[in-house]
């Protein structure tokens, strides 16, 4: 069955009725769900509409009444029951473990990252045990990252991985052709991600392939780079955090039941609610640069790009990717089972982001295409080593993701967004720039053997890139 989501414009949305019979006073959150029945094309106050309930969503403390708590379900991406119910409804293992979005991402603003009171524990992610207990034998232990710009980093995601499948596709045909082995490298957007040979009879090997799964399928949040869509992302810690299921991954076509998590509430938040969430957080604006610093840390700043560059912690941290279309849809084009996908539904949201005031501060290249200022690759590198393993000390794979890579972190918030790591225990830009390893070795001793008032001009530039509050 389709779900008419909206009807949309070039530049935007359709308008969503809220549902008004909840009191002003409710402590429910999802009270007021979005209520497709009422559409009207090309609405103008449809955007803040949308926008204005995600963040909502967002902020708001889930209750009970809500759908808040799965006492019979796990934090596991794959609906997954339980061995036995809970005794407790709120715990710091396996969920739940957040009242709201926001009580993790806030640290400066909401939408942004969290202090290590916030660090959450994760399993393997698909199907798998309950788990209550720290041993990293179970569960890793993350630290919050920052939303700000993630709409356009899906974007980019999204184009480069259209672009390494098409030159898969394009390798393919001309091994068939020739009836020879042919091999590619890897490209897009200037970030190599290995080689491909392709076999005349259809069969490719793929272990040459460098930073991305072997689907060629950029996932670029989470911080191993497991997840494709802030889509996939908000449905799976709205169950894994606060016990909230999505109807598009949780209800009864998949699992034969509209209650899976067995606490007598059904449906708990529908399609529409999950894109307003999308929607807010697609739109958060990118971090920037420092603007009112006194001058001997403009002229330090000025000198730690410089140097930032000179060691090679650009290789990886790139300064900005080209992006070539501003429009975001949702659902995306990359949507996994389980996940609301373009098919499923009649018309999805088409949003324009280059009407968005912050997106048209940013630069442009000379073919007109927006640099999206980063500092990231979103590609997954092994940034530990027997030598070196502050970064990789993790003892549980994710989504088969070798337990000492890591993505690129994007470092355009950085100055805002300590402490530092995957677990958040490192308190300094210092400390994280000497437990780097594996790939990032001759860059991390480049620094160590830079003089103090170089490394510390580093620091300055990196300070400089902070979450606008």
């Amino acid at each position: 069955m389709k779900h008419a989501l909206f009807l949309t414009g070039i530049v935007l949305f359709a308008s969503a009725a809220m549902a008004d019979d909840a009191p002003p006073w409710s402590e429910n959150i999802l009270d007021r769900p979005l209520n497709f029945e009422k559409l009207a094309s090309q609405d103008t106050a449809a955007m803040e509409l949308l926008i204005s309930h995600g963040e909502r969503l967002f902020i708001g403390k889930f209750t009970t009444a809500d759908g808040a708590g799965r006492p019979a379900a796990t934090q596991a991406i794959v609906p997954t029951k339980r061995r036995r119910p809970s005794p407790l409804t709120f715990q710091r293992l396996a969920g739940l473990d957040a009242n709201s979005c926001a009580s993790c991402h806030h640290d400066p603003v909401a939408g942004a990252a969290g202090d290590f009171t916030t660090n959450v524990f994760v399993s393997e992610g698909f199907e798998s045990a309950d788990f209550e207990t720290i041993d990293p034998q179970f569960s890793n232990e993350r630290g919050t990252t920052a939303l700000q710009g993630a709409g356009l980093i899906e974007l980019l995601a999204r184009e480069m991985t259209k672009e390494l499948r098409d030159q898969r596709r394009d390798v393919a045909h001309l091994a068939r052709s020739t009836g020879t082995a042919q091999t590619i490298d890897l490209s897009a957007k200037g970030i190599s991600f290995g080689r491909l040979t392709a076999h005349p009879d259809g069969s490719l090997d793929v272990h040459e392939i460098e930073g991305i799964d072997p689907d060629l399928t950029l996932r670029p949040f989470s911080q191993k780079g497991v997840f494709t869509s802030l889509r996939q992302f908000t449905v799976n810690a709205l169950n894994h955090h606060h016990g909230i299921q999505a109807s598009e991954r949780f209800g009864a076509v998949w699992t034969g039941t509209d209650d899976f998590d067995e606490d007598g509430l059904a449906a708990e938040i529908t399609e529409g609610d999950v894109s307003a969430l999308v929607v807010w957080q697609a739109t958060l604006a990118t971090p920037a640069r420092k603007q009112i610093m006194p001058e001997i840390w403009a002229r330090a700043a000025e000198k730690g790009e410089q140097q930032f560059g000179a060691i090679g912690c650009a290789q990886c941290h790139v300064p900005a990717l080209p992006l070539d279309s501003l429009i975001f849809e949702d659902p995306g084009p990359y949507e996994t089972a389980g996940t609301l996908r373009p098919g499923d539904v009649t018309d999805g949201i088409h949003m324009d982001l280059a009407t968005l005031d912050w997106v048209k501060a940013l630069d442009r290249d000379e073919q007109g295409r927006v640099l999206v200022p980063l500092f990231g690759d979103l590609k997954r590198h092994k940034i530990a080593d027997a030598a070196q393993d502050r970064l990789g000390n993790e003892l549980l794979s994710q989504r088969f993701v070798p337990r000492d890579e890591f993505l690129t972190a994007e470092l355009w918030g950085v100055g805002s967004t300590a402490p530092y790591g995957h677990r958040g225990d490192l308190t300094t830009l210092d400390e994280v720039i000497r437990a780097h390893g594996g790939a990032a070795t001759a860059a991390r001793k480049a620094y160590e053997t830079l003089p103090e008032i170089e490394r510390e001009s580093i620091i300055a530039f990196l300070r400089s890139l902070e979450i606008p509050q």
